[in-house]
């Protein structure tokens, strides 16, 4: 018997080559995210939020905080990379960024309400690259290792999977 990794239920993110099958997908995971992780959360009390998905992982709340977070840095990083030749694009300690105040104090509809605004932001932009564009690239700032724009569409599409997989699989688990 298969033991599923709760840090990556659906799997860690595989790069795959371009084809407008796969953009087609990625561009749909981009557009309905939002609805996707509204649902995951639905009907959650305060304590269900801050429960956490995993033993030694982030809480329901701070997840969805840090969907929030990582795709509003996702918009600018796209919009860096769609505007400048291979920009050098900020990391951030993600760890640090959950453990800040309105992770805790802020309810989670703050953040749901920024990733439609950033879903719908990153569907429009994704949406208008244009066939020679998708090569662009960018300079990481931690990993000092070069990507491309389709590296990093693929990335956020798999990245919001990811964690509303991580809150639909404790719900399984807990039967909630």
């Amino acid at each position: 018997m298969s033991t599923i990794d709760l840090r990556y239920p659906i799997g860690k993110y595989e790069p795959k080559p371009f084809s407008n099958e796969l953009k087609a997908e990625r561009l749909a995971d981009i557009q309905f995210l939002a609805g996707l992780l509204e649902r995951a959360v639905e009907n959650l009390d305060e304590h269900q939020l801050n429960t956490p998905y995993r033993e030694g992982g982030w809480t329901v709340k701070q997840v969805v905080h840090h969907v929030a977070d990582s795709h509003m840095n996702a918009l600018s990083r796209l919009k860096f990379v769609l505007t400048e030749e291979n920009p050098t694009i900020m990391g951030y300690d993600e760890r640090a960024w959950a453990q800040t105040a309105e992770y805790s104090q802020l309810p989670i509809n703050v953040s749901l309400t920024m990733i439609h605004t950033i879903q719908q932001k990153l569907f429009v932009l994704y949406s208008n690259v244009k066939d020679d564009e998708w090569n662009r690239t960018y300079i990481h700032s931690h990993s000092k290792k070069q990507f491309d724009l389709w590296y990093l569409m693929g990335m956020y599409a798999w990245h919001g999977k990811h964690h509303v997989a991580h809150i639909t699989s404790l719900r399984e688990r807990m039967g909630w």
